[in-house]
């Protein structure tokens, strides 16, 4: 019964999305409404090409988490600490003016008796980052998806990123980064394991 609904509302969803045609032709009405002429030599190619891009910011949108974690590993020869991949770098677009937002994240775990490949978790990074977000939306689903995969003692997250939305407009201030940060299990029960996860990053990173 789940999957028949999960494959109704796929349908539903693709028949609800528009055409590359319609989006192009949406892309041309922006340009009008900056008061370009969207006829000029430079701009004919441009609808094409701002949808291509946009096949490819928002890749994400089309990818399982699930699929992407994948294979989990249980030989790690008694292996039973933290596992940290730090400054995995990333680029998004805020979900409420769509500009920008760059940064890196730092992304633990404490396994339980099985462990990721290394490169699934830079993977989920780039899952939920080319999709609309919020810096806070995206570090919760980060860590909830690893939670709920891997099944580890807890998992730890953090994200530091700057938000074009800030430097472009509105307040216009530059170099102002955000830092967000999730916890489950130990990590956010005890305040040791917490300390340990920020003092791995800070020793890695020189600072």
């Amino acid at each position: 019964m789940d999957a028949m609904i999960h494959k109704f509302v796929e349908t539903a969803k693709s028949k609800d999305r528009p055409s590359r045609d319609e989006a192009e032709e949406a892309v041309r009405t922006l340009l009008r409404y900056i008061g370009e002429d969207e006829m000029r030599e430079g701009l004919l190619d441009t609808p094409a090409r701002v949808v291509k891009a946009y096949d490819e910011m928002f890749a994400g949108y089309d990818q399982d988490p699930e699929k992407i974690l994948g294979r989990t590993f249980e030989d790690v020869s008694g292996y039973k600490d933290i596992v940290l991949i730090r400054d995995i770098a990333f680029h998004s677009h805020c979900e409420h003016h769509m500009v920008p937002i760059h940064g890196k994240a730092h992304i633990a775990y404490l396994p339980d008796g099985k462990v990721l490949g290394l490169s699934k978790i830079a993977r989920l990074v780039d899952l939920f980052a080319h999709r609309l977000q919020t810096q806070e939306s995206m570090t919760a689903q980060i860590a909830n998806q690893i939670q709920t995969v891997l099944k580890p003692l807890g998992v730890a997250v953090m994200i530091e990123a700057e938000h074009m939305c800030m430097v472009m407009r509105g307040i216009r201030r530059e170099g102002s980064d955000t830092v967000t940060t999730a916890f489950t299990g130990i990590f956010s029960d005890e305040v040791a394991e917490r300390a340990r996860f920020f003092d791995l990053i800070r020793t890695g990173s020189g600072r």
